[in-house]
């Protein structure tokens, strides 16, 4: 399936008109119509987006990865 994405503003109430369409006469097409949201929305909802992941693009720096997180004197196993 290909994908092609056309912006355009409906010149009037109920009629939108499409051109230049990389398809030829007589192939089958679906035709899904979205409502472009308003620049605050698209501010809040790439707000939302980033709080998702608040450590993105912070620095992470780790002395010892792989030293145990409890002393191996502590280990009740071992002794």
């Amino acid at each position: 399936m290909n994908a092609h994405k056309v912006e355009t503003v409906l010149s009037e109430d109920g009629t939108l008109m499409l051109k230049g369409l990389p398809f030829h006469a007589g192939d089958a097409v679906e035709v899904i119509i979205l409502e472009r949201g308003s620049q605050s929305e698209k501010t809040a909802a790439n707000q939302a987006e980033s709080n998702l992941f608040p450590l993105r693009g912070t620095v992470l720096h780790y002395e010892d990865p792989f030293e145990p997180a409890v002393p191996l004197d502590d280990w009740e196993v071992l002794r």
